[in-house]
């Protein structure tokens, strides 16, 4: 499964977003179950910020969010995300109709 956040951040603002972005990653990427992350800047709206990241499965997602340390260093970033649906499951492991 794989995970898309999205930010809106003024450009003024990013030097310092992108190291505490950097950092939450960081910490979740210690956590059992992560694959890969990515983050990039929208190429028409450069405010536009995203994390994107790829876990074993939706379970490994939600309990990496609950030790200490991401709790202290990734939640508090992920609560300014723009409020939308983030955890999709990958196509070729669904069985559509």
């Amino acid at each position: 499964m794989f995970v898309v956040i999205r930010f809106k951040v003024a450009a003024a603002a990013q030097v310092e977003f992108v190291q505490r972005l950097e950092t939450a990653v960081e910490v979740l990427s210690r956590q059992r179950g992560f694959v890969a992350a990515r983050t990039g800047r929208n190429a028409d709206d450069p405010e536009l910020l995203a994390l994107s990241m790829e876990w074993e499965n939706i379970g490994s997602y939600r309990r990496a969010l609950s030790p200490y340390e991401v709790k202290m260093a990734a939640v508090p970033l992920l609560s300014e995300a723009i409020d939308e649906p983030t955890a999709y499951d990958s196509l070729e492991a669904v069985n559509l109709p």
